[in-house]
């Protein structure tokens, strides 16, 4: 049986046709790709709403410009489609920078169970500094989980690809995936610094050690959500593991539903 997958993508460049190329590669899914901003009004008309799946490769809300950024919230009827969605018991999966989207609206981050800063800002009440980032690592990724998601996938594999030293929510998320590369400030460079104009730099930057997670699973609401750290560029996306985790959480999320009661 076909079933229907909502991808969503925008807001940061990607590999646009290998990208393609990969969700229609993942099983027999009916395809609907919106791109931002058409894609915010889309979800906020109903498009999320019957899809067995959706994934979130997007990031909302910015705005490049004039080595800065200014960021504002999604609308109104974008928030409450994805909450009912949640609430309605149907998941999701996010990807890579998703994990940046939408900076103004924290319950983004309460969902997804993290947050990429690209500036200094609030969060959880607290005042955090720019997330690190680090282009085309190698590392090798350990499969920590006994999960669907995971399922069949060797207990460690390769990767290349971008890494985050981010905020983590890692005590309300389960584990599936880590990486054996250092998350501390000497291994990152500042994310503020590159949209200033400053790429490759950590100069005056601090930031704590961040959390080896690279996957995990989390429930939203009545909902199960599935992050995956990977993808950020074509060769990420070739990986067989990869694709094998990409494939496996989308039919993680259209199998599986929870009792909101």
């Amino acid at each position: 049986m076909t079933r229907s997958l909502l991808v969503l993508s925008g807001g940061h460049r990607y590999d646009t046709q290998p990208f393609d190329e990969l969700i229609h590669s993942l099983g027999d899914w009916e395809v609907t790709h919106l791109i931002h901003p058409e894609a915010e009004d889309a979800v906020a008309n109903g498009a999320a709403q019957e899809a067995d799946a959706v994934l979130f490769y997007d990031m909302g809300g910015y705005a490049f410009a004039d080595n800065w950024v200014t960021s504002r919230p999604p609308s109104e009827g974008f928030k409450r489609a994805i909450v009912e969605r949640f609430q309605q018991g149907r998941g999701a999966v996010a990807m890579h920078h998703a994990l940046a989207g939408w900076a103004d609206w924290p319950e983004w981050a309460e969902m997804l169970g993290g947050r990429f800063l690209y500036t200094p800002g609030i969060l959880r009440g607290e005042q955090t500094p720019d997330s690190g980032y680090r282009l085309d690592v190698d590392y090798t990724a350990q499969v920590v989980a006994d999960h669907p998601v995971t399922r069949g996938l060797p207990e460690v594999f390769p990767v290349c690809d971008e890494l985050y030293l981010a905020q983590v929510f890692e005590d309300e998320v389960e584990p599936l995936i880590r990486s054996d590369a250092t998350f501390t400030r000497d291994h990152f460079y500042s994310a503020a610094l590159a949209i200033s104009g400053d790429l490759g730099s950590r100069q005056g930057w601090e930031h704590p050690e961040g959390s080896n997670l690279v996957a995990w699973h989390k429930r939203v609401g009545n909902a199960p959500l599935v992050y995956l750290q990977f993808g950020d560029r074509a060769k990420t996306y070739a990986n067989p593991c990869v694709h094998q985790i990409i494939s496996q959480s989308l039919e993680y999320i259209a199998e599986t539903s929870y009792d909101p009661h």
